[in-house]
């Protein structure tokens, strides 16, 4: 959220934060923050540098304290790897969406750690999710070839988004700024 640092995981199963700076040794300052029993899926900081929010390949999502190395919260209700997640648009939410390799969608509060809505509906892995601009939907991208598009107020799926010529899966979805357009990013070498 500073633009001071950035946040990566991967197959070490670790969340490492670097300071972006050009006047030192950024290797040096590194910080491992936290670790998953399985690879890292994806992270975000959740509005501010001291928290960070991960997803894993052991079917969980994790919140981090970034100074102190400690899990503030944990996340399970997945029943596969957990592959995208996305925050709510408030800086006073508290929600986020996992998707994950058990086809489903899940909507968390991050001061309980309970997930307080499930959307199903792909017939595959989901890749991606994407919250709506006013944050009452969702967008989820599958490995079936399909985007859905999931109204949290009426706790169902409305629309579902295919073309008979793309046979590939979905790695990436988001709106236009507005909301009018649902832009999506497939695996088509």
């Amino acid at each position: 959220p500073t633009g001071t640092m950035v946040a990566c995981g991967g197959l070490d199963n670790k969340v490492t934060v670097y300071p972006l700076s050009f006047d030192e040794d950024v290797t040096q300052k590194k910080k491992a923050v936290g670790t998953h029993t399985s690879y890292m899926s994806c992270c975000t900081f959740p509005y501010s540098d001291q928290q960070i929010l991960t997803g894993s390949g052991d079917s969980t999502c994790a919140l981090w304290d970034v100074e102190s190395g400690m899990m503030l919260q944990s996340f399970h209700g997945h029943q596969g790897d957990v592959m995208a997640l996305d925050l709510a648009p408030s800086e006073t939410g508290n929600t986020f969406v996992s998707g994950g390799c058990d086809k489903m969608a899940l909507i968390w509060d991050m001061r309980t750690g309970q997930c307080v809505q499930t959307f199903e509906g792909h017939e595959s892995d989901i890749n991606t999710v994407k919250f709506y601009p006013s944050g009452d939907a969702i967008a989820t991208g599958s490995d079936d070839a399909t985007c859905r598009l999931f109204d949290l107020r009426a706790d169902r799926e409305i629309a579902v988004y295919t073309k008979e010529s793309i046979i590939f899966g979905v790695n990436s979805v988001d709106f236009s700024v507005r909301g009018r357009l649902l832009f999506a990013g497939y695996n088509d070498y």
